[in-house]
């Protein structure tokens, strides 16, 4: 049936397909889904909606304000982190002048950054994981000239500190050695043809002092924004980061912060930590949101929501939730024209996204597949604008808790707003 596949259902799918091929995205007879289905969200629409010439746009929100070099990022939704490596060539060529027309920014992810990122000439968020590939040094630590000589590019606009992702958290990431092409040896720092295998943390950063010190040292070096990726596993465990921040006072604060649900995807990585490790994005995005609200840090660090959201209605639920944007990967790989074939780790894809294969990659022709990726994001946000719209708010942004009720297992709705209440400040220190 067209809502049972997993990870992916076909309803899924067929909406990133027909938005990236520009067809109209309107269905016919009625709705597909449960629901019924715990956590369901459901919007609660408005008696008298906004007209339809009564609209906003969402004007771009500042990132670091207190950085040399700012970043006012265009669009509350945006390209996720995905390594030159674990995709091909032309998939990152394609992303990079689809992110350009479609006013978003594109995560490199950990492999560090490639010519190909750059060549579109969107904006670039240089993640840099606990291998730090891309800016290491010979033995494998932070060089601050080679961290210098990547800020020195105009379009390289933030720096993510990479801690976990969704999809295996505790464990680094891994290439393995058939996709460690020469090329993509020599950006990473590695050597040709063995697997690419990263720590399964910083080994500079033992706890969040450390954090905090180094995302300090890497905002001088660079003058650009700093934050941090990571998945959450406790409350304690991410309160204990805004605890040292209080301590140090908010300048100490990453820039932003991305929360990746344990529903993640990832090119490759051990089944137990795929299936069983990590909060999900639906659980950790509130209890996130609200610890910094009740820090006193909303305009000081912006929350960045990423896991599974590739949907209209998945992005208007986080930003209800608190987030102040959301990124996708896989919603762009579907936008390339992914098929879920789950061969991302085998070098054998057979779209030639995650291959470096050349056979395989001449079915992915950037001129072609490009203009996808621009028309699905410039889609994709259309319909959260008609989401916000009926809910009664002229713009994405306005979009609040109380506008979604989510279902319970007594089979009634609830607002989320009741469920997550609104957290109350505290002072932080100012230095």
């Amino acid at each position: 049936m067209d809502r049972e596949e997993l990870p992916f259902n076909r309803a899924q799918r067929e909406w990133v397909k027909r938005a990236g091929e520009g067809k109209g995205n309107t269905v016919a007879f009625g709705s597909t889904r449960n629901l019924n289905v715990v956590g369901t969200p459901i919007f609660a629409n408005a008696a008298f909606p906004p007209l339809d010439d009564q609209f906003a746009s969402s004007e771009p929100l500042v990132i670091g304000a207190e950085t040399r070099t700012p970043f006012a990022a265009k669009s509350f939704f945006n390209i996720s982190g995905m390594s030159y490596g674990a995709i091909s060539k032309p998939a990152v060529q394609a992303l990079s002048r689809g992110a350009k027309e479609a006013g978003v920014w594109l995560n490199t992810g950990e492999g560090g950054l490639s010519p190909f990122h750059l060549e579109g000439g969107c904006d670039v968020v240089f993640q840099i994981g606990t291998a730090k590939y891309g800016v290491r040094d010979a033995e494998g630590g932070l060089s601050d000239e080679k961290l210098r000589a990547a800020a020195a590019h105009e379009n390289v606009r933030m720096f993510e500190v990479k801690l976990a992702q969704g999809a295996k958290p505790g464990k680094g990431g891994i290439l393995p050695a058939a996709k460690v092409t020469k090329e993509i040896a020599e950006i990473r720092g590695i050597a040709v043809g063995t697997d690419s295998l990263s720590p399964n943390r910083h080994l500079d950063v033992d706890d969040w002092g450390d954090l905090l010190d180094l995302i300090g040292h890497m905002r001088e070096v660079t003058g650009k924004p700093v934050g941090i990726k990571t998945v959450v596993g406790t409350e304690s465990g991410i309160q204990s980061l805004f605890d040292e921040i209080n301590q140090r006072g908010a300048s100490s604060a990453p820039d932003f912060i991305t929360i990746d649900g344990g529903e993640g995807g990832t090119g490759a990585a051990p089944m137990p930590l795929i299936d069983l490790v990590g909060m999900s994005i639906r659980e950790a995005l509130p209890i996130v949101v609200d610890m910094r609200n009740a820090a006193g840090l909303q305009d000081r660090v912006r929350i960045i929501a990423s896991g599974k959201l590739v949907n209209p209605g998945d992005l208007a639920w986080a930003l209800a939730a608190g987030a102040d944007f959301i990124t996708s990967a896989r919603g762009f790989m579907f936008s390339l024209g992914c098929i879920q074939a789950l061969k991302c780790n085998k070098n054998t894809c057979p779209t030639g996204i995650t291959t470096h294969d050349k056979r395989f990659q001449k079915g992915l022709v950037v001129e072609d597949k490009y203009k996808r990726v621009a028309r699905y994001a410039k889609s994709l946000v259309k319909e959260v604008e008609t989401i916000a719209h009926s809910v009664g708010v002229t713009e994405p942004r306005q979009l609040r808790r109380h506008h979604v009720r989510l279902m319970q297992d007594s089979g009634r709705s609830v607002p989320m707003s009741d469920l997550y209440p609104p957290a109350k400040p505290v002072s932080v220190a100012a230095e």
